[in-house]
Formats: structure tokens, C-alpha cells, sequence
């Protein structure tokens, strides 16, 4: 999708990006803070000791928040509860730091924001959303690797389930016009053309794949060669993931 210009930044919300750019992590993980003088910081990214310290000084940190578990969101976590002293809170209970876990639905109060709490399965089991809210109405979404800024994000088979995917990208899109700010890469969309894209996306995945193993292709390898063989070698055994969630979710809609 082509960014819109006239999406941006809320005034509370600073993005500070990672140096681990690579095919997977885009320009880099992006670790949100959310505030002005006290904040709390969203996917603390990976063991950087030098961002660790630039989020340490964004403001005092009260909390930390993990949207997913996945290392390049989560390792430094442990690190920046040292330099602040802030909990970190997840969905997941091996990511806990001296807080409780996320709930689905939790409503949450920070200063002037209000922020509910998602669980939005499918990337990975673990995974959680937030949509944030200030005084003003002003509102975003805060997506992790549910809903990338640039490209289509891996469906982690077997942690990450295509059926729980298509719920949440459904639940998404049924937000509207909430500017998404993904975990990698560009402010690029709402949560109704980003989700509605990567429907879309999905579709025609699950057309090709459906295609691919009707014409004689049964092993998640061949399935890759025949329907993602346009995709560069670096991210090949990500899409290897995603083709095996894809298999499964047509093996149990058959059993259905």
C-alpha cells in the first residue's frame, strides 16, 4: 500500500527505531513511547544496550509493555526494567517482570490515555494489540507484527494460526479509521485498509496454495516453490512458516 500523507505521529506517541534492520525486522524494531514526562515504553526491541538507554531517557518509565515475545520486541526487556526499574507487562507469563499479565479487553488508564487491551492472536499465540486513546479522542493503534508498515507479516506456524489471524485482521479492520503504528517499518494505514489488505493478502495466498496442492504439490516445501517462488532467499524459511499454517488451515477446514 501507498502511505498516506496525511497520516501521523499522535503528539504522545514517540517512535524510536532499533539498529536491526534486516528482511525480517525492516528498517528496524520499532519501540513506541507513549507520554511526556512519564511513559511507558512499547516493545523495548532487542538487547541494545545504547537503545536501551536513549528509551531510558525518553521520560521516567513506569511501565514496559511487550506486544508479542518474539526476540527482536522482547530481549531487551529485562534490561530496560534494570535501568528504570519499570515492570514489563505481556500476555505471555514467561515475559513477566515483577507485573501481572495482560487480559483481554483490560482497560488501562495512563495520565490522559486510555488504552484497551487486545489480544489478537495469529502472528504468534502471545500476541496483543493496543488502542490508545487521549482526551481529545485522538486515537491509534499499536500493532506489533500483527500489522506491519511495509509488506505482509509471517503467520509463525505452529504458534501462529491462519484461523486466529483471520479473526483478529476481521476484529482489526472493524476499528476504522485508527491510524495503525506498526512494529516495523512506516506509518502506512488505518486499521480498515491495512487489515482489509491483508485479508485481501491472505485470500489469494489460501487460492494459490488451495491451487498448488490441488495440482499435486503435497509437502509444505513443494507447496513454497510453487506458490512463493518469487521470495528472496532471506526470507524463505519465514514464508516456509506461513505456507505451513496455511496447509493446516485448509487440512482442518476439510475436516470440518
Amino acid at each position: 500500500m501507498t502511505p498516506d500523507s496525511d497520516l501521523a505521529v499522535p503528539s504522545w506517541a514517540q517512535v524510536v527505531t532499533a539498529d536491526n534492520s534486516g528482511p525480517m525486522t525492516l528498517d528496524g524494531t520499532n519501540s513506541w513511547v507513549l507520554g511526556s514526562s512519564q511513559v511507558v515504553v512499547v516493545d523495548p526491541g532487542p538487547f541494545d544496550e545504547s537503545h536501551l538507554l536513549d528509551l531510558a531517557m525518553r521520560g521516567e518509565v513506569q511501565q514496559i509493555w511487550l506486544t508479542h515475545g518474539h526476540a527482536d520486541h522482547r530481549a531487551g526487556a529485562q534490561r530496560l526494567h534494570e535501568l528504570t526499574g519499570a515492570p514489563v507487562r505481556a500476555w505471555s507469563q514467561q515475559w513477566l517482570h515483577h507485573a501481572e499479565r495482560f487480559e483481554a479487553d483490560e482497560a488501562l488508564a495512563f495520565g490522559d490515555l486510555s488504552i484497551k487491551v487486545l489480544h489478537t492472536p495469529g502472528h504468534t499465540d502471545d500476541s496483543v494489540s493496543f488502542v490508545v486513546t487521549d482526551s481529545d479522542g485522538q486515537a491509534a493503534l499499536l500493532t506489533g507484527d500483527t500489522i506491519l508498515g511495509r509488506g505482509t507479516s509471517v503467520i509463525a506456524h505452529p504458534e501462529g494460526r491462519l484461523a486466529d489471524y483471520l479473526r483478529t485482521l476481521t476484529r482489526l479492520r472493524e476499528l476504522g479509521d485508527v491510524v495503525v503504528l506498526p512494529g516495523h517499518g512506516p506509518i502506512s494505514g488505518t486499521a480498515i485498509q491495512q487489515a482489509s489488505h491483508y485479508l485481501a493478502h491472505r485470500r489469494e495466498r489460501l487460492d494459490e496454495v488451495r491451487a498448488a496442492m490441488a495440482g499435486g504439490a503435497s509437502s509444505a516445501h513443494e507447496v513454497l516453490e510453487s506458490v512463493y517462488s518469487e521470495v528472496p532467499t532471506d526470507v524463505r524459511e519465514a514464508a516456509l512458516l506461513s505456507v505451513k499454517a496455511q496447509m493446516q488451515y485448509l487440512q482442518e477446514l476439510d475436516r470440518s
